[in-house]
């Protein structure tokens, strides 16, 4: 047995890392939006991102509450008050994506597990295709959101050869200037929907006058392939699956560039 028996995570990554390290038997509670891996959209679900029942928790009366910094900090304070809470800091480079793997590893003392999964994850991590592009990607967060350079998403597009039009904005995400885009008319463009909702490519193109941008010309305008958070999941399922879906892009690009 590991070091907590009732563990509540509303952490989507830390979740997924908890199942990878073989600790999904000591999940008793997790948000709604803990779908990695699949078996995880089984457990109790006690709250969202940002909220959580009390009336659930008192119930279940978990030995440890994990959460994610940002925006749910506010939510750490409150459940701080009654429960043991640990927080985990929110990534901003690929490289803490693997390293939560550790910490996570070693809050729950399955090190072991975690460092073999962390190397597995940096073997994983796929050598860019070759060639410079710029993109510009936007999540539906509520509202558009795109990311600056304290963001691990602006990392993983830099890493990976296609870095953002936004990589240089001292900020972890921001709500994006639709002039501003398409003065920078980037390459490539990436929309990623609410989970479950769709988007259609055309009508944001013709709504926000991007008809005439290159990306949308030349057929490099995405939407990410998953009904769940793609690039909003900060687990290990970015490294494995987010980061060869950018390089397949970017090797279409450059072939298509010939």
């Amino acid at each position: 047995m590991g070091k907590y028996s009732k563990i509540v995570s509303l952490s989507p990554a830390v979740t997924e890392i908890l199942y990878m390290i073989g600790e999904s038997d000591n999940i008793v509670g997790t948000s709604a939006f803990c779908v990695h891996p699949e078996d995880a959209r089984n457990k109790r679900k006690v709250g969202s991102y940002g909220t959580v029942s009390m009336d659930l928790l008192s119930q279940i009366d978990p030995d440890v509450i994990f959460i994610i910094s940002g925006y749910p900090h506010a939510l750490y304070e409150k459940l701080s008050q009654s429960y043991n809470v640990v927080e985990f800091e929110l990534p901003s480079t690929v490289a803490g994506i693997a390293d939560l793997v550790m910490r996570v590893g070693f809050e729950v003392d399955s090190i072991k597990e975690a460092r073999d999964l962390y190397h597995r994850l940096l073997r994983s991590i796929p050598v860019p295709v070759e060639g410079d592009m710029t993109s510009y990607i936007e999540l539906d967060l509520g509202g558009p959101v795109s990311f600056g350079a304290y963001s691990y998403i602006t990392d993983a597009l830099t890493f990976m050869g296609m870095p953002s039009i936004y990589a240089d904005q001292r900020k972890e995400w921001l709500e994006p200037d639709f002039n501003f885009v398409r003065k920078a008319d980037p390459d490539v463009i990436i929309f990623e929907p609410k989970m479950f909702r769709s988007l259609s490519v055309e009508g944001i193109m013709k709504e926000r006058g991007w008809t005439e941008m290159k990306a949308y010309r030349n057929g490099n305008v995405y939407v990410t392939p998953s009904k769940y958070d793609f690039f909003a999941h900060h687990g290990p399922s970015f490294i494995t699956d987010v980061l060869p879906w950018i390089n397949k892009i970017k090797e279409n690009f450059v072939k298509n560039k010939k």
